[in-house]
């Protein structure tokens, strides 16, 4: 785990605006450079959960809606960290826009080779969180919280993000199998 101070989560959030991007855009973009550091693949698939109800029919249903999206992001011909920025930005988009197609009906559809220990077609997944969760407040009790162990990592990698007032938090998890 770790945390960037408030100042740098500060000029983070301030290049992201100057590029027109979010911030979600330039922590996946700087995820690529370090992944691509270590594998030398510049064709790199990067999975991430949107959890959304975009149509009407949806927003009075109760359940717990979420779905992987799948970010392709080509580094070939060693790009700058802005013009890396732009093609994470246009992937990021297309991909929101493609938002409601289901996971498993795009792996039905690309058959992609099958094995037990491995999510198809992407094996990195970041979860970025920046929507603020209220503390909870009751009577006569104090509230703190308290990390859990969640077990084995359902991916080879993920890189847990949460954006807060006092700077941004990360976590690492990975299977330690491989």
């Amino acid at each position: 785990s770790f945390t960037l101070s408030s100042t740098l989560s500060q000029q983070l959030n301030k290049i992201s605006q100057q590029s027109g991007v979010t911030l979600f855009m330039t922590i996946l973009a700087a995820l690529n450079v370090l992944l691509y550091r270590y594998t030398k693949e510049d064709d790199l698939v990067i999975g991430t959960d949107v959890a959304n109800r975009n149509h009407k029919e949806t927003e009075a249903l109760i359940g717990f809606f979420i779905n992987i999206i799948l970010l392709r992001n080509d580094l070939s011909g060693k790009p700058t960290f802005s013009e890396l920025l732009s093609r994470v930005k246009e992937t990021t988009l297309e991909a929101y826009a493609h938002q409601d197609f289901p996971f498993a009906k795009l792996v039905e559809l690309l058959q992609p080779e099958r094995s037990l220990d491995q999510t198809p077609l992407f094996q990195a997944l970041l979860v970025f969180q920046n929507a603020p969760v209220p503390p909870l407040e009751l009577s006569d009790l104090t509230l703190k919280p308290v990390q859990l162990y969640e077990g084995e990592a359902r991916f080879d990698l993920v890189l847990f993000i949460e954006e807060t007032t006092g700077g941004i938090k990360g976590t690492w998890k990975y299977k330690s199998n491989i």
